[in-house]
């Protein structure tokens, strides 16, 4: 008798959110292909130093340590019994339906020349977020990074970006960043936050109702205390300066009013080396468009089952909505039980992921309830000077925006896309989409790309693809 071929999934990410899938689908029975960019699991928030640099305790790097003990630990054994291939160093840049299935089509290793495809009976996307990050004089300086990544530099290479670092912009990613470069030896000069502590009061009660998120932010607040760093809240950074090689030596930061608009007078200098800025995370959702699953403002919208809009598709952690490491995890476990269910013919049962789906709701109205309290401003479009550019890969200058929008009546991004070039280069608008909405005044919508990166035109012109 023929034996029966187990179903596949393929699960595009291996960090949190990819992890729990993969391994909830694995315990039942699903053949699961692991598809990542990363020459490690773990993705942003779990990365790991290289191998070859001898990390004696990299775990001081990191918190829910035990979390990515168990990870690592269920993937080494999974990949052993062969019921999850982990394919390593696979950067995808597309998906789509094929023969009652799916492929996913990556390109390989470090010169990414090379394409493969990957065949499954359905999708789980895992793809995580992006920094959003706005411009401002001198944003495109050498030593200013963003926020992430200044952590990454300091996860996976083990280096600092600088001695004399400024972490700045809006949310809770600053925090933990401000206290790893501190205990790695960094002088935090300041962390200037443009949120208010007003803000955290009227969260209060939703916040407290996730005590252990509460410690853990107590905990980076008094680390940083203890070095003397004290958050200057409602602040923003209005400018970098370069000094003599044009690499950042000091930045401007000025007081907020209400509207989130600077407060005259109140302009001062800080000396750095390092800038590390970010304004938020924004869903990575590139091949969730491909696929056509409909989007819930810029997050991929998923139902209880973490379903997408798209038979087949399935969707958790960052991509459905930026909420941490906890609700990925939640989400993951319970896309894998749902699939692993689907994908034999069964109806799931809720009961499977009783506990995961009692941590989604309560970690979603914790996320929620930060969303309101690290608001990302958007800066007036006077703000931001005529010569500053806004997008680095065509160089395109907020003045060409601001006659994009005015004078030639562009209406909105792809427009000014298209009479400027803004968002044309290597990133397709990834970075620069948020800065040139704010410059143009124009709704920053979801960028529908046909792919989810660059691909050589070799590649596209093989017949298999």
């Amino acid at each position: 008798m023929a034996e029966r071929r187990r179903p596949s999934v393929a699960v595009i990410g291996a960090g949190p959110a990819g992890l729990a899938a993969a391994l909830a689908a694995a315990d039942r029975g699903v053949h699961v292909l692991l598809v990542d960019s990363g020459r490690e699991p773990g993705g942003q928030f779990h990365r790991q130093p290289a191998p070859g640099l001898g990390a004696r305790s990299p775990r001081r790097l990191h918190h829910g340590w035990r979390a990515w003990e168990r990870l690592r630990d269920g993937l080494a054994a999974q990949s052993a019994t062969g019921r999850i291939a982990h394919l390593m160093d696979h950067h995808v840049w597309f998906a789509g339906r094929e023969s009652g299935g799916f492929a996913v089509r990556a390109l390989l290793g470090a010169g990414q020349t090379e394409s493969v495809t990957v065949r499954a009976d359905a999708v789980l996307l895992a793809t995580g977020g992006y920094e959003r990050v706005l411009p401002f004089p001198g944003w495109t300086l050498p030593g200013v990074v963003t926020a992430g990544g200044a952590q990454a530099m300091l996860k996976g290479g083990l280096v600092l970006p600088g001695r004399r670092v400024v972490v700045a912009g809006t949310g809770a990613l600053l925090l933990p960043v401000a206290t790893g470069l501190a205990a790695a030896g960094a002088e935090v000069a300041a962390l200037v936050e443009s949120a208010a502590p007003a803000a955290f009061a009227r969260q209060a009660r939703a916040l407290a109702a996730e005590p252990a998120k509460l410690v853990e932010g107590a905990g980076y607040a008094t680390r940083l205390l203890g070095r003397r760093i004290r958050p200057m809240f409602r602040h923003t950074v209005v400018a970098a300066h370069g000094g003599r090689r044009q690499r950042l030596d000091s930045v401007t930061v000025a007081a907020l009013d209400a509207a989130g608009r600077e407060r005259p007078g109140t302009r001062r200098r800080v000396a750095c080396d390092t800038l590390a800025v970010g304004h938020g995370i924004l869903p990575h959702t590139d091949l969730a468009e491909t696929l056509g699953c409909r989007l819930t403002g810029h997050a991929v919208q998923a139902d209880d089952e973490q379903r997408t809009t798209v038979p087949g598709v399935w969707a958790a952690g960052e991509a459905t909505g930026v909420g941490g490491a906890g609700l990925a995890l939640a989400e993951g476990h319970i896309a894998g039980c749902s699939l692993a269910a689907r994908l034999r013919g069964a109806e799931p049962d809720p009961r499977a992921w009783a506990a995961a789906g009692r941590a989604r709701a309560r970690l979603r109205r914790f996320s929620a309830a930060l969303d309101e309290v690290y608001v990302p401003l958007t800066p007036p479009p006077e703000s931001i000077p005529d010569d500053t550019v806004v997008c680095r890969c065509e160089e395109v200058t907020a003045g060409a925006v601001r006659e994009a929008a005015g004078p030639l009546g562009a209406g909105d991004l792809r427009t000014v896309k298209l009479l400027t070039r803004a968002g044309m280069g290597w990133c397709q608008g990834r970075m620069c989409a948020p800065g040139v909405a704010a410059v143009a005044g124009c709704p920053p919508d979801p960028a529908r790309r046909p792919f989810a990166r660059p691909v050589p035109l070799g590649v596209l012109a093989d017949g298999d693809d």
